[in-house]
């Protein structure tokens, strides 16, 4: 049997999206029935709906699908995380990576849940700020620990391709809480997200 690709859409969505799209060609001054357009407001329409599925996704739920009782209290940190959002300003990519840690205080989760956390909010238009406190603040929701760190490290293309057009700009924030609120605890995360120990 060959490969089949199978996506779904909600169609009263899509064709609503359709047509704002074809509408949006024609008012920059294209042909929305050219060749090489034909297709696109669909295209469009379907990618948006990909790149804005966190709208439907319940982190909380993710996080409690995977979360095991378990007597550890020592940091674990999930670092590199590669994350792809939409600035809400301009609907323009916003790229790079998340690094995530927390305390245990009687409950972990999957590995691969905290990467699916930092995909629900990324996969939603964002402020790199908002998302780096949802983030946090699912972690610290759901598991209780004794404390959650998240920075975020993204390159915007609307700083990038537009404005003020500095290619190399890397917009860095955190949110800290509990026991990294103390400075050697948030010391030691900062140390261990900064090393190549791989």
């Amino acid at each position: 049997m060959a490969y089949r690709k199978v996506e779904q859409y909600e169609d009263k969505i899509t064709s609503g999206l359709i047509e704002n799209y074809r509408e949006t060609l024609a008012l920059l001054g294209e042909d929305p029935d050219r060749e090489g357009l034909q297709k696109t407001p669909e295209r469009v329409a379907k990618a948006m709906q990909f790149l804005t599925q966190g709208y439907h996704v319940d982190a909380k739920a993710i996080l409690d699908s995977a979360k095991f009782r378990e007597e550890v209290s020592e940091m674990i940190v999930v670092k590199d995380i590669e994350l792809y959002s939409m600035c809400e300003h301009h609907m323009l990519p916003f790229y790079g990576k998340a690094h995530v840690a927390y305390i245990p205080n009687g409950y972990i989760t999957g590995l691969s849940k905290i990467a699916r956390v930092v995909d629900v909010y990324s996969r939603r238009l964002q402020v790199q700020e908002r998302l780096t406190t949802q983030i946090l603040g699912v972690i610290k929701e759901t598991l209780n620990p004794l404390g959650v760190a998240v920075v975020i490290e993204a390159s915007h293309l609307c700083m990038m391709m537009r404005g003020v057009q500095k290619q190399n700009s890397v917009t860095t924030t955190s949110a800290f809480w509990g026991e990294f609120e103390k400075n050697e605890t948030r010391s030691e995360f900062l140390k261990l997200i900064s090393s190549r120990l791989h």
